[in-house]
């Protein structure tokens, strides 16, 4: 069975910046695309960054273009999402996606307030 955990969430004050990662194993990590998504109380899940088996292709959620990195290490079966210039509406639990395998992690709470 496929599991993900992910980590490095927390709280930050707005402007901050924190690094999540996300462990994959008992699949061929390198083979396949991953997703990061996030979701806050009330509201539905929502695409947040993608990332290609390579990594040579990335696309990203407009809300969070310019200020987020997707990144993996397929030697390591680690996906990572850099966020910069992180805001309170960034606040919410983010959540490793691999999608060919209809597989998601625990998820990371990240909250963003002073």
């Amino acid at each position: 069975q496929v599991q993900l955990v992910e980590s490095g969430g927390g709280l930050v004050q707005p402007g901050g910046s924190l690094r999540l990662s996300c462990v994959a194993s008992r699949f061929i990590f390198g083979h396949y695309n991953m997703n990061w998504y996030r979701q806050s109380p009330g509201k539905e899940r929502e695409f947040v960054a993608s990332i290609s088996a390579s990594g040579a292709t990335t696309d990203y959620a407009d809300s969070v273009k310019g200020r987020f990195t997707i990144s993996r290490d397929n030697a390591k079966n680690t996906m990572f999402l850099q966020m910069n210039a992180l805001k309170p509406d960034d606040t919410a639990v983010y959540i490793c996606n691999a999608p060919r395998q209809n597989s998601w992690g625990q998820g990371t709470q990240v909250t963003v307030s002073s």
